[in-house]
């Protein structure tokens, strides 16, 4: 039993198309296997660089604590100086404002 042409090609046509299937679904299923470790390079990645930056945070609030270190030495040796010149006029008013003026402003800023 011979079949036409026609019947042949249609024939094959269908198992082609059956075959292309399963692969599609094949290449789907090994995606769908690939993701999970995607996210969990993605998951490392994000975990990295939540340490960068708490790194990163720490060493700018300890270069925080020495600029305020600094500017509170500063202000000693600004406080030992204006002491030091004593008073501008006789009656010494002028430095006892300073110092006041320099005690508020500390003050403020604390």
């Amino acid at each position: 039993m011979t079949m036409s042409k026609p019947m042949v090609l249609v024939f094959l046509l269908v198992i082609l198309i059956i075959t292309s299937q399963f692969e599609w679904k094949q290449q789907l299923v090994n995606d769908m296997e690939g993701n999970p470790s995607i996210s969990q390079k993605q998951q490392h990645f994000s975990s990295r660089e939540e340490v960068i930056k708490e790194k990163i945070i720490l060493s700018q609030e300890k270069n925080i604590q020495k600029l305020n270190e600094l500017v509170q030495t500063l202000q000693q040796h600004l406080l030992q100086c204006q002491g030091s010149n004593g008073p501008t006029d006789i009656t010494g008013n002028s430095s006892t404002a300073d110092r006041n003026e320099i005690k508020r402003q500390q003050i403020l800023e604390d």
